[in-house]
């Protein structure tokens, strides 16, 4: 069985990450917990959540097509916060319902780095099932 205990981070793709940001920590109050340059993408926290930001015309926001609109997608991930991460169990599970999984691999979310797996609902969108920090990947 898995047991989805929260959202553990949402990915935005935007055009305009400067009102983005100004909106999310301005606005609401978010406070950028880390921002990775190369790749693009800046994390905000949202209590124990994280809101990740990342610019369409970065290396992260180019994966998802065009801009933000009718033509192209806003959403690049959700990330749901699996406990316990049994990956076999998980995996066993996946497979009994035909969804492919990812590789498993270590990624960052709002408890810190930890196992997580990639699949896709059924209209396509990506969904990120994740560990807590600390659960590991296979050769971490």
């Amino acid at each position: 069985m898995i047991r989805v205990s929260g959202i553990d981070h949402l990915v935005l793709r935007t055009e305009r990450l400067e009102a983005m940001l100004a909106f999310y920590t301005d606005v609401l109050g978010m406070s950028v917990e880390r921002r990775i340059e190369d790749i693009g993408l800046v994390q905000l926290r949202a209590g124990r959540s994280l809101l990740d930001l990342v610019p369409v015309d970065g290396v992260l926001g180019r994966r998802g097509g065009a801009a933000p609109g009718r033509e192209g997608r806003n959403l690049d991930h959700f990330c749901l916060r699996i406990e316990p991460f049994d990956e076999q169990a998980i995996r066993a599970r996946l497979k009994r319902f035909a969804v492919e999984a990812g590789p498993t691999e270590q990624r960052y979310g709002a408890e810190g780095t930890g196992a997580s797996i990639y699949i896709q609902d059924p209209d396509g969108n990506t969904v990120e099932l994740k560990g807590p920090a600390g659960s590991p990947a296979p050769g971490a």
